[in-house]
């Protein structure tokens, strides 16, 4: 049995060799030899109290463990059975190098572009307000999470080995600090580069990859999926794994089409709220400035109002407000932070729950009425602007007090915000949820009601509004055969981590189907 102890350090002395040993002494039940070696496997900080530790938990180790190999056991999938992966998010890659694992050959196909041909377009969309369709902050390789911070969280285990995801990113080019962080993170500053190296193991043992190939329609004969359209030509298919993302409309569209089963399910939607960092840095380690060993400080708020949850979503410390829409004519936020997190911002989404009551309005739309209900909410909030995307924003005492702002303050958003009554632009169930559920969050923290804070609408893109049913042994779609629905377009992932968890899931599904027959 590995030996492990739990020692509390402070910041200062989080990098002191000297101290952390005296710390293993004193918590070490048993005698040590004078040189131990021992490694971090968790590290947390305990801001709970006036001062701020960290807390290490720490496993003795021979010597020869400091540096164990990594494990290679992917094999030459050039001439193997084959699987079609739509769609090269972490769920699309993840299944992919599974598939290598297993034997199998995947070619994906992704409507976007790769990372660094991607760039141009976010580009695009942040000095010029032009959208792409098809390469954006959400379309494109890596996914939404690539350019939208990175965070590597998720609240299950019981999905599959987080370990086993996190050795394979810092395999590819992730700090190892992923694998002690209670909250990992990686930054999309070093996101693209780990990806393209995904891509190039992917391609080194046989598997393929094809950008700028937009899935257009599906072929079914007695229930079983035989081919799909591809940029106007018929490619024919044994299986398909359907990856495509919370945001992909013309795919949820596609199966409704094809009347192949789709279910409306709830998610969120709201505002995402930005803070100066500092004042979110004071309020939780009571510190002015942090320490230099302190990240930039984060925050998490839920609680109930009319039986519907309000709640903080995609904490970004030292962040930026970014444009996440994947149609003109629309204005949706998210929020990213590079791996400094060094910004002067601190933005959160701030959301409610919505669920059928909500999307009333759209019932003939049927199991797409969330989805609708969804991009009505951004095309009004893009006509109240100027025609850029520029987003509608207020402060937020402002909006307390149902007031214009007469000035906004400095944001992150570098297409810029456009001082607006938000009240009159969310759907006023929505308006008055967030309001009551962040007078609630004042009464908790009275220093986070500001009006140094600045609310921009809007957070809509939470999780997909459709979940696409499957079969939970197979994977496979409840009525049509070779289908795979999969990760965050399919309702069964919230996340990087949590899609690549899945995605790996389908890969093993899939292969255990392949040596069954």
């Amino acid at each position: 049995m590995p030996h492990i102890v739990d020692i509390k350090i402070s910041p200062d002395d989080l990098n002191n060799d000297v101290v952390i040993r005296q710390q293993i002494q004193n918590s070490f039940s048993g005698s040590l030899p004078e040189q131990f070696h021992y490694k971090i496997i968790r590290r947390n900080i305990d801001a709970r109290n006036k001062r701020v530790w960290f807390i290490l938990r720490i496993e003795l180790i021979e010597k020869s463990d400091l540096n164990p190999k990594q494990r290679v056991d992917y094999k030459n999938v050039k001439n193997a059975e084959e699987v079609h992966i739509i769609g090269a998010g972490p769920c699309g890659y993840f299944a992919a190098l599974q598939l290598i694992k297993n034997g199998l050959k995947p070619i994906i196909l992704e409507r976007g572009k790769d990372v660094k041909e991607r760039r141009r377009d976010l580009r695009a969309i942040q000095q010029s307000g032009l959208v792409n369709p098809h390469s954006n902050y959400c379309f494109g390789e890596g996914g939404a999470g690539t350019y939208s911070d990175g965070k590597l969280y998720t609240r299950s285990d019981k999905r599959g080995n987080i370990r086993d995801v996190l050795e394979v990113l810092v395999t590819h080019g992730a700090s190892d600090a992923i694998l002690i962080d209670v909250h990992p993170h990686i930054g999309s500053n070093k996101l693209p580069q780990i990806v393209q190296n995904i891509r190039e193991t992917i391609i080194h043992y046989g598997g393929e990859i094809h950008f700028n190939h937009f899935v257009e329609d599906f072929r079914l004969n007695a229930g079983k999926l035989i081919s799909i359209w591809v940029n106007g030509q018929s490619l024919k298919t044994k299986n398909v794994i359907l990856c495509t993302g919370h945001s992909a409309r013309d795919i949820f569209k596609l199966l409704e089409r094809n009347k192949i089963t789709i279910e409306c399910k709830d998610f969120a939607l709201g505002v995402r709220i930005e803070h100066p960092q500092q004042l979110i840095d004071t309020i939780q380690y009571k510190q002015n400035p942090r320490s230099l060993n302190l990240p930039a400080a984060a925050y998490s708020l839920s609680c109930q109002i009319q039986n519907k949850g309000v709640f903080s979503f995609c904490m970004c410390p030292g962040g930026l407000i970014v444009p996440a829409s994947t149609s003109p004519g629309e204005i949706v936020v998210n929020g990213m932070s590079l791996s400094r997190r060094d910004s002067p911002f601190a933005n959160s989404g701030m959301v409610t729950t919505v669920d059928n009551k909500d999307f009333e309005a759209f019932k003939n739309n049927k199991e797409l009425r969330g989805m609708f209900f969804q991009q009505s909410v951004e095309q009004k909030v893009f006509q109240a602007g100027n025609g850029t995307q520029a987003a509608p924003a207020q402060r937020l005492m402002d909006f307390m007090d149902l007031k214009l702002s007469s000035k906004l303050p400095d944001s992150s958003y570098i297409p810029g915000v456009l001082s607006c009554e938000l009240q009159d632009i969310l759907p006023k169930p929505i308006f008055k949820r967030l309001r009551e559920g962040l007078r609630y969050f004042g009464k908790k923290i009275p220093a986070y009601l500001t009006n140094e804070a600045i609310l921009v609408a809007t957070e809509s893109r939470t999780s997909s509004p459709v979940r696409i049913p499957r079969d939970p042994i197979t994977c496979q779609h409840i009525e049509i055969k070779n289908l795979y629905p999969s990760g965050e377009g399919a309702g069964y992932a919230g996340g990087i981590l949590s899609a690549a968890l899945d995605g790996i899931r389908v890969a093993d599904s899939i292969s255990r189907n392949f040596k069954s027959k």
